[in-house]
């Protein structure tokens, strides 16, 4: 079962690296959880080409170096679920264990993002000063490529926690004698 919300970082980061290396086999095998693994991939190419062109990451990226600090500080990690961390390492991402600086969210490295499956707030949230910078119908086409790779996301994630939930259920049941579940019936 999955890590709840509210666990350390830390721990999310364990209890996916864990599940990666006991379930990677099995996941990768259901042709649900590759197709739309590959179909996430491009999709988030996608998004990532459209922000660079439209000059989100190198704003971005200005403000990190130059004003102090991003949008990308501390704490926003802990809005990461287990699952979401363990489809990086599904879509063979590293996770790193320490922070590049200080303040900044666990995941911000020096090329950016070490995440390929992020959050909504990091896919979606661009500041005043992006949004005075680029022009509406570029952040228009921007949104429209976000869109598809967060729904793209919540399936993924949605298929994953399904797996693991009937992996899980069959591990606690097995054993269980037939009589056990027909007297238990309509209870």
């Amino acid at each position: 079962m999955p890590i709840p919300m509210d666990a350390p970082i830390e721990e999310k980061v364990s209890w996916a690296e864990s599940c990666y290396r006991s379930e990677k086999d099995s996941l990768l095998r259901d042709k649900g959880i590759a197709d739309l693994l590959t179909i996430f991939r491009e999709a988030a190419a996608d998004s990532h080409i459209t922000m660079t062109s439209a000059g989100v990451y190198e704003a971005c990226k200005k403000c990190e170096e130059r004003e102090g600090g991003s949008c990308c500080a501390r704490g926003i990690e802990a809005y990461y679920s287990g699952v979401m961390l363990l489809i990086n390492l599904l879509l063979e991402r590293d996770l790193p264990k320490a922070r590049l600086h200080t303040g900044d969210c666990l995941f911000l490295q020096k090329s950016g993002c070490a995440l390929l499956a992020r959050h909504v707030i990091c896919v979606n949230y661009l500041c005043k000063k992006i949004t005075g910078l680029i022009e509406p119908d570029r952040i228009a086409a921007l949104r429209k490529k976000e869109g598809i790779e967060l729904d793209l996301l919540f399936h993924l994630e949605e298929r994953i926690k399904r797996l693991l939930s009937r992996k899980a259920y069959r591990r606690r049941t097995e054993g269980v004698p037939k009589a056990y579940w027909r007297r238990t019936e309509g209870v």
